[in-house]
């Protein structure tokens, strides 16, 4: 009797006429480079971008890192000015980010408020698995003040057609079916992160996540117009690169509002 053994994750060995099956390394090929803004930086541009003098009591310096920063000086970014970060943990239902322990458990003990985050992959899974397992590796939130809520990383394909292969219905489908996974899991809607262009692009616009905060990618010394449904943002990601590791990121609050956001 022919058996089929299948890897343990969702989509791991697709079967299409004529060719050899997938493997994981060609699911998740290039993963290790895949951080948030990565592909928007690459499609949408990187513009002038404001140094870290835009600052001021009301807004909160941070960043977000992946594997792709390898293991991270994190008491140094405490001393370049960073109050909080958001680290990759995993992209669909089969990567994990092997620097996750070091840059997430590491930030933590340097005093930064920290947050988990999920690269999502409609193509290969459906958005309560993904988050299902994002919260089995790392993803979760717990109320002790230092832990944001888990954050969904939806942006360009990086390995093939834009919006992964979904139509308009079926992206805000699944993104909703992620949300609320994860917010029947923990409590607590999840950040989503992305670009307005992308956005429009992908979900027609949608205007129904307002309860999700809001981590608008914008690589300008201007956020600009916002998604439909969010008044106002609660992280901008402004730079690709610059005095921190990673990413640059304006928290739109005080540090007792970002206090607030990890408490929930």
């Amino acid at each position: 009797m022919n058996r089929r053994v299948l890897l343990p994750f969702a989509a791991a060995v697709l079967l299409v006429a004529g060719q050899a099956p997938a493997t994981a390394q060609d699911i998740y090929a290039g993963a290790e480079d895949h951080f948030a803004g990565s592909q928007i930086a690459k499609v949408e541009g990187v513009d002038a971008v404001p140094g870290v003098l835009y600052g001021s009591d009301d807004q909160q310096l941070g960043h977000d890192v992946s594997g792709h920063q390898g293991p991270v000086d994190w008491p140094g970014a405490a001393r370049s000015g960073a109050k909080f970060v958001y680290v990759k943990a995993t992209e669909g239902t089969g990567f994990v980010n092997p620097q996750f322990a070091q840059q997430y458990n590491g930030s933590y003990d340097a005093g930064l408020i920290r947050g988990a985050y999920h690269f999502a992959r409609p193509d290969i899974s459906d958005g309560a698995a993904q988050a299902r397992y994002f919260l089995a590796h790392g993803g979760g939130w717990s109320a002790d003040g230092r832990t944001l809520p888990g954050a969904l990383d939806a942006e360009y394909n990086p390995y093939g057609e834009t919006c992964y292969g979904k139509d308009a219905a079926g992206m805000v489908r699944w993104l909703s079916d992620f949300s609320e996974t994860y917010r029947a899991a923990t409590g607590r809607y999840p950040t989503i992160y992305t670009s307005t262009s992308w956005w429009k692009r992908c979900t027609a616009n949608n205007g129904g996540f307002g309860d999700n905060p809001l981590w608008i990618a914008r690589y300008n010394t201007y956020i600009g117009e916002l998604p439909a449904g969010w008044g106002v943002h609660t992280i901008w990601q402004f730079a690709d690169r610059g005095t921190l590791p990673g990413d640059q990121n304006w928290f739109n609050g005080s540090a007792d509002r970002l206090r607030a956001l990890a408490l929930g």
